[in-house]
């Protein structure tokens, strides 16, 4: 049996510091986050994927939680494919432009490469700490199956190495008929992480609930069923609260993926009010109860 845990997908958003479930003792950063890592031992910083983080914040995470505690960061928009703010790139790097969103294309080389470097030493102090878990590249919609893209995935492990990195698709063709198992054989071959994912069916974005281990490390992310995934508010869009019969459903599903990896990490992504956070307990206190079947 590996080692299961799980978590949240932030521990800042301003709908759950107005939810009350900090207590109000838990009155700055500092003591929210050291509260968060006594209910969790996982967080997801998402914050990562809008604006590359600074080492000092890294250093502080690191020196604010205990020994056993593990960030994973969402990759910066620009290393993913995704269309990305001028402003939200290091202001030295900036490419000169006029357009307000920028792609890998319309960066100069050396400039995308500096990002690379700087994103990814930004993250020393957790690495050094020991609590940089993995690194997560969640693709865009249009980043389907094909060669160029696989070759991506083989040079962001190469660029990441030693930081592990994992991978989400958002491109239905990933798991279209026979392309289920080639995309699984190919991420086995080369021990590259997948993250299977529980989300809204029916829209372009959508790839089905597939759980696999094709690692040592396997992860998962719940972003709910919203009504309102199209949505372009964040809370609506990831706004939805699991039943605890829908969770039941999946724990011995989780129980059965950690029971193929040595590390299994499940986070809850549904960030609106404090649904994640008592939907991650839920969960917990299921697995417990499968675990003991």
């Amino acid at each position: 049996m590996g080692t299961l845990q799980i978590g949240t997908a932030s521990w800042t958003d301003r709908t759950l510091l107005a939810s009350g479930w900090y207590p109000a003792s838990a009155d700055t950063p500092e003591k929210r986050l050291a509260y968060y890592a006594t209910k969790f031992p996982v967080v997801e910083v998402d914050s990562t994927y809008y604006g590359p983080p600074a080492e000092q914040t890294s250093r502080l995470w690191a020196q604010r939680t205990p020994d056993s505690f593990t960030f994973n960061i969402k990759a910066f928009s620009l290393l993913t494919g995704h269309p990305t703010k001028v402003s939200a790139i290091y202001k030295d790097l900036r490419p000169e432009t006029d357009k307000k969103n920028v792609y890998p294309d319309d960066v100069p080389p050396p400039a995308y490469e500096e990002i690379w470097s700087r994103f990814l030493s930004a993250l020393d102090p957790l690495a050094q700490a020991g609590k940089l878990g993995a690194v997560l590249f969640q693709f865009p919609p249009w980043f389907g199956i094909r060669r160029s893209n696989k070759e991506y995935l083989l040079e962001v492990a190469a660029r990441c190495k030693p930081i592990r990195p994992v991978f989400e698709f958002r491109n239905a063709s990933w798991f279209d008929g026979a392309n289920q198992n080639e995309t699984l054989d190919f991420l086995r071959a080369h021990k590259l992480p997948f993250v299977g994912v529980d989300m809204p069916q029916g829209h372009k974005t959508s790839v089905p609930p597939v759980l696999a281990a094709t690692a040592d490390l396997a992860v998962v992310r719940f972003h709910g069923h919203s009504d309102k995934w199209t949505s372009k508010d964040i809370h609506e869009k990831f706004g939805y609260d699991y039943s605890h019969d829908e969770l039941s459903e999946w724990a011995p599903r989780l129980r059965q993926l950690a029971n193929e990896a040595d590390r299994t990490q499940v986070f809850f992504n549904n960030c609106y009010s404090d649904y994640a956070q008592r939907n991650a307990s839920d969960m917990l206190g299921l697995l417990e109860g499968v675990e003991g079947d």
